[in-house]
């Protein structure tokens, strides 16, 4: 019972910092009117982006993979998990970020947090190496230095010429830079071109995560490599499946020999179980929505609809912060008062989850508003009015 008294400690102390986290339950598809627990709401929260977790066209092509390969895949890749549904996505997903790369090929691994053990974990796998990681970074990029066997150095977020410095003041054999492309807190984007610029000069390894630009950014939707114009054998890129291309999974593409070595050293990729091929098939579906007709239209609604949300804000006392992506992050400043304010929300039908220390700094406690293609633009105007209205009345 001393055991489960420390335990208990534990959280008793994260409750009385109002760091106590609860699950919600969603009885219905990923959409913009979704019930949870019971109860429809009008959710301003998850990633899809353009909207394609329920659409028709990738719900039928997950159906569709299912009957052909069934539910599992049965064993890890390097085993017998490895479906031709994988090999497809792969060729696929390495000719959708050839214009970036040099002799681009692609790796699919089950979630994006496994996508940046691996690459970091790899890439970093000796002491010889440093890793120069952006403040700011999303856990699983944090997790993924401490993992990896080389020397690990943070960077100010955005900070251009601090990097510089470090990279200058850097003797080890390997240099490997990373950071998120969309910051998934605060919605801003990093200096990507400046950065490549800074890992050609000094033969560094320039690792960017996608998770929140994949299949927004860019006129095709090819993410933050497409939307700056990038192309370099320095890169690695990392692009998740799970967010605004609707399904799940991740994608790490780099120079065909970066991914070899991912394939033969890769922990994270090596020994665990193959994601069904089912989702992989779908993803097929996803790509041809993203980089078509439609793609383009889902994303020009949902810059209109960013657009239409800052222009409808008013705020005297919270502060909006700078971003033209989906993630409109409204920052409050404490815990309880961001807690109450997405109790206020919900008690009006409206779901929007409140942000707190550890994920955000402490004092920077937020209501994360995350806008979908799927929206409409009155469902967006009503938000507006709800957020208006609770910060005048807010103590």
């Amino acid at each position: 019972m001393d055991l489960i008294a420390h335990v208990n400690r534990k959280l008793d102390t994260l409750a009385s910092h109002s760091l106590t986290r609860r699950r919600r339950v969603a009885d219905s598809a990923c959409a913009p009117r979704q019930v949870v627990d019971g109860r429809e709401l009008l959710a301003f929260c998850s990633n899809d982006y353009l909207g394609l977790a329920a659409h028709p066209q990738v719900v039928e092509a997950l159906r569709e993979g299912a009957s052909l390969y069934g539910a599992g895949s049965g064993a890890s890749h390097l085993v017998s998990g490895h479906s031709r549904a994988h090999a497809l996505l792969e060729e696929r997903l390495a000719a959708w970020i050839a214009p970036h790369l040099e002799q681009a090929r692609a790796l699919y691994l089950c979630t994006g947090y496994m996508a940046n053990l691996a690459v970091l974990t790899a890439l970093g796998a000796d002491a010889e190496a440093q890793i120069f990681s952006e403040a700011l970074n999303h856990a699983s990029l944090i997790d993924g230095a401490r993992l990896a066997r080389a020397g690990v150095t943070v960077y100010p977020h955005g900070d251009v010429d601090a990097l510089a410095a470090q990279l200058e003041a850097s003797q080890a054999a390997t240099k490997i830079v990373v950071t998120d492309s969309v910051f998934s807190m605060d919605g801003n984007l990093a200096p990507l071109p400046a950065l490549l610029a800074l890992c050609e000069r000094h033969g560094a390894w320039l690792v960017v995560d996608d998770a929140h630009g994949f299949g927004v950014l860019g006129a095709q939707g090819r993410g933050a490599l497409e939307h700056f114009g990038l192309r370099s054998p320095n890169l690695v890129y990392i692009g998740t499946l799970g967010k605004a291309a609707g399904v799940g999974g991740a994608f790490v593409a780099a120079h065909a020999s970066v991914i070899e070595l991912m394939v033969q050293r890769a922990r994270p990729y090596i020994y665990t179980t193959a994601a069904p091929p089912a989702l992989a098939h779908a993803l097929l579906a996803s790509l041809d929505i993203i980089g078509g007709p439609e793609g383009a239209r889902r994303r020009a609604h949902l810059a209109a609809l960013v657009d239409s949300l800052r222009a409808a804000l008013r705020f005297q006392r919270w502060q909006l912060a700078p971003s033209a992506t989906a993630i409109q992050p409204v920052i409050i400043g404490s815990n309880d008062d961001a807690l109450r304010a997405a109790a206020a929300l919900q008690e009006q039908g409206l779901w929007v989850p409140a942000i707190r220390p550890p994920t955000v700094a402490p004092g920077t406690a937020r209501l994360r508003v995350t806008l979908s293609a799927a929206h409409g633009i009155d469902e967006v105007a009503r938000l507006a009015r709800a957020l208006n209205e609770l910060e005048k009345t807010a103590q």
